[in-house]
């Protein structure tokens, strides 16, 4: 076997790998004597069949695992000698396709290696890690949502109102028929809250119980049900009660609807729930601000192949995020453009960097780690937990791609606890502030 370097460009590589017919009919010599014990043929015992006839019979398919086998071997052979670890498959490709039994085979291999990530001194880095002590204010705010979302509703005179609940029966027709689902009876509906078709609850404001109104909408282009997207509708609704809401008292009852003891181990429930809500968006902006600082720091060459791989998903993703009703994946390929390709590069960049961080530091995700992110993502997919457990479970990809940010999340701690960290108290607004400055780079 002769391997001979055709590119060596940069991190781009490409081989010529030659396999000699002697080697190749070696090979297949060798699998026929393992297999010949096992063969019976009409006219011969069992493991007594000729190795011209064997050859006949076999020959052509263990010529092919030879010479996959053969090939495969020189890939890894090389790379195992030189170190090199591609960053995508290496690409092998037959040269002489015209091959027939007696020929040598020559095939190519290209790829891109990973690149050599520079170290760094992580003490060298300072970073600020913004704090918030969450303010008697902010708890008596998040009691009254609580509060809100346990509001009831009583009879009131007079017409109804935006936040008011009405209690309708309704039937919808399309051409003056009615249509399956279209119809209800004694549903409340509280105005105001979006959960009916656009322009639907806007026209129930001002009636008064008793009444009848038909409402006029027309639903939605983009509609689930296809029959009806597009369509115009009429709703006659029967008006039986207008309700205002009413707020639930925030006391001891309030709070063991909550499952807390008492109002007092509600307050401090609700101010350790806080606590863990800013601290969760301080540590994204710390995170922000260091991924910034190593992104300027450090510098590498990056392989194309992953640059592209990355640009290209990052605008697929954001072309269906533009296009939210599109589901499949058969519309034309979405060129990326040169902000896609610049934060495909910090991407890449970034990742290789951690990763590098992670594997001198040792940074290992836990088989308990793994299995308790999988559960979690598992209580997504109510009555097919098994399922899905099962899914990842046998499917590597599908593990690697839970156990990536849990990585990277640990690396990322590992990073804090090297660098110098000034924490610094701020007030919940300023806080608000930086996060909404996150969405907006």
């Amino acid at each position: 076997m002769q391997v001979t370097e055709t590119l060596n460009e940069g991190l781009k590589r490409g081989y010529t790998v030659t396999v000699t017919a002697q080697e190749l009919d070696e090979k297949v010599q060798s699998k026929l004597a393992e297999v010949q014990p096992q063969v019976a043929m009409k006219g011969f015992r069992k493991g007594k069949v000729p190795m011209a006839l064997l050859r006949k019979q076999h020959g052509p398919r263990l010529m092919g695992e030879a010479m996959q086998e053969t090939i495969d071997g020189a890939v890894s052979s090389h790379l195992e000698s030189t170190g090199d670890r591609p960053a995508m498959q290496p690409s092998v490709k037959m040269t002489n396709e015209a091959w027939k039994e007696g020929d040598d085979v020559t095939v190519e291999v290209s790829y891109e290696k990973l690149p050599e990530v520079p170290e760094m001194d992580l003490s060298s880095l300072s970073l600020t890690r913004l704090r918030v002590a969450p303010e008697e204010a902010s708890v008596d705010e998040a009691l009254t949502q609580l509060a809100d979302t346990a509001k009831s509703y009583e009879d009131k005179d007079g017409a109804a109102e935006n936040g008011d609940q009405v209690v309708i029966d309704f039937v919808g027709k399309v051409d003056g028929e009615a249509f399956e689902g279209g119809s209800a009876t004694d549903y409340p509906l509280v105005l105001g809250s979006n959960s009916f078709i656009p322009g639907f609850e806007d026209q129930l404001v001002g009636v008064k119980a008793g009444e009848e109104k038909d409402v006029d909408v027309t639903f939605p282009e983009e509609y689930g049900a296809k029959h009806l997207a597009g369509k115009a509708a009429v709703f006659t609704c029967t008006v039986k009660a207008v309700k205002a809401p009413k707020a639930a008292e925030i006391d001891d009852e309030l709070a063991t609807r909550f499952g807390a003891e008492n109002l007092d181990d509600l307050r401090r429930q609700v101010r350790e729930r806080l606590e863990q809500e800013y601290s969760g968006a301080a540590r994204a902006v710390a995170k922000r601000a260091l991924l910034d600082e190593l992104d300027k720091r450090v510098d590498f060459d990056l392989p194309e192949s992953l640059v592209k791989a990355e640009a290209d998903q990052i605008a697929h993703q954001l072309w269906h995020e533009e296009h939210p009703h599109e589901h499949g994946h058969d519309h034309d390929h979405v060129e990326p453009t040169e902000d896609h390709l610049r934060l495909a590069r910090r991407r890449v960049k970034l990742g290789l960097l951690l990763a590098d961080l992670g594997q001198r530091a040792e940074v290992k995700v836990t088989d308990s780690e793994l299995t308790q992110a999988v559960l979690q993502q598992a209580r997504q997919y109510r009555g097919q937990e098994r399922q899905f457990f099962e899914y990842v479970q046998n499917n590597p990809a599908a593990r690697q791609q839970i156990q990536a940010p849990i990585f990277e999340d640990k690396v990322i701690d590992h990073i804090f606890g090297a660098a110098q960290v000034e924490e610094k108290e701020v007030s919940k607004d300023d806080l608000q502030a930086a996060v909404e400055k996150l969405d907006e780079e």
